[in-house]
């Protein structure tokens, strides 16, 4: 016969396995109650313990009895930090596509697999059979990582075959390639070296260039991006604390 603790210490296990396999609170509910039958508590505690599981396994009761009366004293504390206009624009852009399957912790992969994807045209497939690995042979990841300086001829190269200036249109003296081109260079570099496919990833998504195209004036545009696609002017960003 198990006692008390042996019974707690076997369920322990139990209940990790049933929360790796994303098993719903019901599940765990219906152990906790077998377990409750099993463990020397007062009939009292018994009930309360039903309650609870009640409670938070029925969405009307749960979210009228405890999610609501919790958002209004967070909402009166403003415990909840406030979005400004710029940040509520950006939740509100684009999609969240197959994002959401992804971090749902149970993905639909039958979707998914389903879903249509870009794929790269002529001449992005010959930059990523071309230039980028030609980029790959230049830098070693060791001597990067030992000497905290990618090699001069490598950043020669990434001027010269304008990898900086992937996503800037061609009449401005970019490539003019499409996200998926973006995503695939940066995934092949930095499989040679993370700090290679940093160093590439930055200027075509975190710098100037892609607020220029879409929000720049057109002297604005005619005078950066061309400089931004060959390198003459290195964009950066600052990240804040």
């Amino acid at each position: 016969m198990l006692g008390s603790c042996d019974l707690i210490l076997f369920s322990i296990p139990l209940f990790c396995c049933l929360c790796f396999f994303g098993a719903s609170f019901w599940v765990h509910s219906i152990l906790i109650f077998v377990l409750a039958n099993f463990l020397p508590i007062s009939v009292t505690s018994f009930y309360v313990a039903v309650f609870v599981l009640i409670l938070l396994n029925v969405p009307f009761l749960r979210r009228y009895i405890l999610t609501f009366p919790i958002m209004k004293i967070m909402l009166r504390l403003e415990f909840l930090p406030t979005i400004s206009k710029t940040e509520q624009v950006a939740i509100e852009a684009g999609t969240v596509w197959v994002d959401k399957e992804l971090f749902s912790g149970k993905p639909n992969y039958k979707y998914m697999l389903n879903e249509t994807y870009s794929s790269l045209n002529s001449d992005e497939q010959d930059f990523l059979d071309g230039p980028c690995e030609e980029l790959c042979k230049l830098v070693n990841d060791w001597d990067v990582y030992r000497t905290r300086q990618i090699p001069e001829k490598a950043w020669d190269y990434m001027k010269k075959e304008k990898f900086f200036g992937m996503i800037i249109p061609k009449e401005y003296g970019g490539l003019g390639f499409s996200p998926i081109a973006n995503s695939s260079v940066v995934a092949k570099l930095s499989s040679r070296s993370s700090a290679l496919g940093i160093t590439v990833m930055v200027p075509n998504s975190l710098g100037p260039a892609e607020l220029l195209i879409h929000y720049g004036t057109e002297e604005q545009k005619s005078y950066y991006l061309p400089r931004l696609a060959i390198g003459k002017d290195i964009p950066c960003f600052a990240l804040t604390e």
